[in-house]
């Protein structure tokens, strides 16, 4: 193939993310969507409406025979349409989490090695500079680190009744969890060896086996700890609802939010605003040698220009033949960390891993 063709993609699942990333892959020379798949019709921006929406996954890889598979399913659905996509000869850009359960994500690691195809997951914060930068300023402060972070959700209307969904299958210490354990472990190289978890079923309209509110605690082999908190739904407290902390024995470094940002706006998600860095270094007198440094983040990327830069890598990954081993075992390792801790929640018990 000519690397002056354009891939052609197929995109499965058109919720608020397979829609940004259909929209990525149309406004990239480098892609030509195929086709776009979803189970019911739903509205398409500007850009996207002139497609059409298919239904069957396998009759449009059959049909177009696409280059790219993009997955932004339901999670359940993941690992085995990832898995039909690479054994059809696609390379396959999947949300995340990559599955629902470890052997899951393995298999579709394992398929992707055993196809010659690219794999790339969703991690949206792989590509983000102003969380690029904090990640290098903790790694500068060296560890052992404590790691605090959370994202709750206060939705309502349409955001709740997706969160519904989403928890049909997966709890949202695993949905968001993935991200910020891979910040974790992109900031620490020590192993984590144990997780603990507590969640709470704050609602009747979730199944009693599911839960909207949880709390995972992990702790490193160098003794290094975090913790990750989400709850989703109407009830859901906007006090201290994004918290990105890093500590460590040299200081810490934090994003500080605006006043007044909502925390069921998608770009509240990632934009950082500002980050703030501490050092504990004090002099004679005991007091701190220098006062905290504040990077501004203005002119970051929103959600949209994130999903471009995400397309746009996994393009380069694909002409440029990038080895995603990391990024794959990488993305094994924080599932697997928050699924652990969904067992923890569960089993009431610590979990070794």
């Amino acid at each position: 193939m000519s690397s002056q063709n354009p891939l052609r993609v197929v995109v499965a699942g058109l919720g608020n993310m397979g829609r940004s990333h259909a929209l990525a892959y149309h406004t990239n020379p480098g892609f030509q969507i195929a086709a776009l798949i979803n189970r019911s019709d739903v509205p398409l921006p500007d850009g996207l409406s002139g497609y059409g929406i298919r239904r069957s996954f396998d009759e449009v890889l059959r049909d177009e025979k696409p280059d790219v598979a993009c997955i932004a399913t339901y999670s359940d659905s993941h690992a085995d349409y990832a898995v039909r996509a690479l054994e059809a000869g696609c390379h396959v850009f999947v949300e995340k989490p990559l599955a629902t359960t470890v052997a899951d994500a393995k298999r579709v690691v394992a398929a992707a090695k055993a196809n010659g195809k690219k794999l790339v997951i969703g991690y949206i914060l792989r590509h983000h500079p102003s969380w690029i930068r904090l990640i290098a300023e903790a790694r500068k402060l060296g560890g052992p680190y404590v790691f605090r972070m959370n994202l709750n959700q206060q939705s309502s209307g349409p955001t709740w009744e997706t969160h519904k969904q989403l928890m049909q299958t997966t709890s949202p210490i695993v949905d968001c969890g993935v991200h910020y354990l891979d910040v974790m472990l992109q900031i620490t190289d020590a192993r984590p060896v144990e997780v603990r978890g507590m969640g709470v079923r704050l609602t009747e309209e979730v199944a009693p086996s599911m839960y909207n509110y949880g709390h995972l605690q992990v702790l490193f082999d160098d003794g290094s700890v975090g913790w990750y908190e989400a709850g989703w739904g109407p009830m859901i407290s906007e006090t201290a609802f994004f918290v990105k902390d890093v500590i460590s024995p040299k200081g810490c470094v934090s994003i500080v939010m605006k006043e007044g940002v909502k925390s069921d706006d998608i770009d509240t998600h990632t934009k950082t605003s500002t980050i703030r860095l501490h050092s504990a270094a004090t002099g004679a007198d005991g007091k701190f040698v220098k006062q905290d440094e504040m990077l501004s983040m203005a002119g970051e990327p929103g959600h949209q220009d994130l999903c471009d830069l995400e397309q746009a890598f996994v393009l380069k990954a694909i002409r440029e033949d990038l080895d995603l081993t990391k990024h794959m075992d990488d993305a094994v390792k924080s599932l697997a960390v928050c699924l652990a801790a969904d067992e923890s929640v569960r089993s009431g018990n610590a979990v070794k891993l």
